[in-house]
């Protein structure tokens, strides 16, 4: 499929793999939904008085009293209760209810709650189905002490990452700018860098995320016995992150692609043109020239132009001087008529010779000769 594409569209096939790495990594690595699951957790305390009486439902609610507890020596007035009386029996009621019994009525499995969480870089954030939302604690925090260096090392891969997959896409935008004002060479040494920027922050990116996963699970082993999940399961972000590093690698092997068959391909229209130009300035080889038994066709009037320039005739060579190895320089018809090669002195005398060469073989109806 790549060698149909043209090289604009290999870039533009880069440039959207990169975007799309880039978009997923960030999104990744600021949300806490790296691993997920949930932790068992003792139930709320029901506390009462009087054993049972005005405890929650399911027994997981406290016990809280609206009004004080009458007192049958002191019957109700209805005295009006100033505001500093307010308070103190606020207090005393705080102080009553903090001093209470507690009773929990649940026995063994009974007594525990599961309570989803999830986790990631920054965050680890509990649910609570009492209406106050979600509690979050940091996970730096939570984590042991002999694996909060890894934890860091894997934030600082992970800066790495997302900053060299934003450096290559920028680089891939320059690329194509280049592109487009046809300066393929500028953009070649763009699109050299945006491969080695690609590939680095692809490693970076591994290595990264398998760190981090290291650091989750010696936390859950030997982390705080009341974070300790129940069940966990990988994230989202988790999957995007990876995800990320896919397109990050698929775009590194497509810009690393694009970059050596780009190379080759100049190469060889340049060895191409060398070709053209040396095929176009230079004569048929010497050699060819003076050989008598091949089958080339050379014009007469070809043959007497380079004899005035001097180029197929070596000026140490006399009239009719024979060639070693039987050849000669000069113009032979079919008919065994030859002109034998002169000096650039004797020229007069070669074309002499050739025109008469040549009305022979106009009488004889052929325009070329052989050599």
């Amino acid at each position: 499929m790549l060698e149909h594409l043209s090289r604009r569209n290999r870039s533009l096939l880069s440039l959207s793999l990169t975007s799309l790495a880039l978009t997923l990594s960030v999104l990744a690595f600021c949300t806490s939904y790296w691993c997920e699951g949930t932790h068992k957790v003792v139930k709320p305390l029901c506390l009462s008085p009087v054993k049972m009486k005005n405890c929650g439902q399911n027994n997981s609610q406290p016990y809280t009293t609206e009004v004080p507890t009458a007192d049958p020596k002191k019957p109700d007035s209805n005295v009006t209760v100033s505001p500093k009386q307010k308070e103190e029996l606020a207090r005393m009621r705080a102080r009553n209810l903090a001093n209470a019994v507690h009773y929990i009525w649940e026995t063994g499995e009974d007594k525990y709650m599961l309570r989803y969480f999830h986790t990631g870089f920054w965050l680890s954030c509990e649910k609570h189905n009492d209406g106050d939302g979600e509690k979050c604690r940091s996970f730096i925090e939570l984590t042991p002490g002999e694996t909060q260096g890894v934890l860091w090392l894997s934030v600082i891969s992970e800066f790495a990452y997302i900053s060299l997959l934003a450096m290559g896409f920028l680089l891939m935008w320059v690329e194509l700018l280049l592109l487009c004002l046809n300066k393929d060479m500028h953009a070649l040494k763009i699109n050299a860098y945006a491969a080695i920027c690609t590939v680095l922050s692809g490693m970076m990116g591994m290595v990264a995320h398998m760190m981090y996963t290291t650091v989750f699970q010696m936390t859950v082993s030997i982390g705080p016995k009341d974070w300790r999940p129940q069940t966990w399961d990988y994230g989202w972000s988790f999957a995007m992150a990876w995800i990320s590093f896919s397109c990050c690698m698929a775009a590194a092997v497509f810009t690393l692609n694009s970059y050596t068959k780009t190379l080759i391909e100049m190469k060889h229209r340049a060895r191409i043109r060398q070709e053209e130009a040396r095929a176009a300035r230079h004569a048929p080889p010497y050699d060819e020239v003076i050989t008598t038994g091949g089958g080339s066709l050379y014009s007469i009037s070809r043959l007497v132009q380079q004899c005035q320039k001097g180029a197929l005739i070596d000026t140490t060579w006399s009239c009719r001087e024979e060639v070693s190895g039987g050849g000669m320089v000069g113009a032979k018809s079919p008919h065994g008529l030859v002109v034998e090669g002169c000096g650039r002195e004797g020229c007069q005398d070669c074309e002499r010779e050739i025109n008469e060469v040549e009305d022979a073989l106009e009488r004889e109806g052929n325009d070329e000769m052989c050599l």
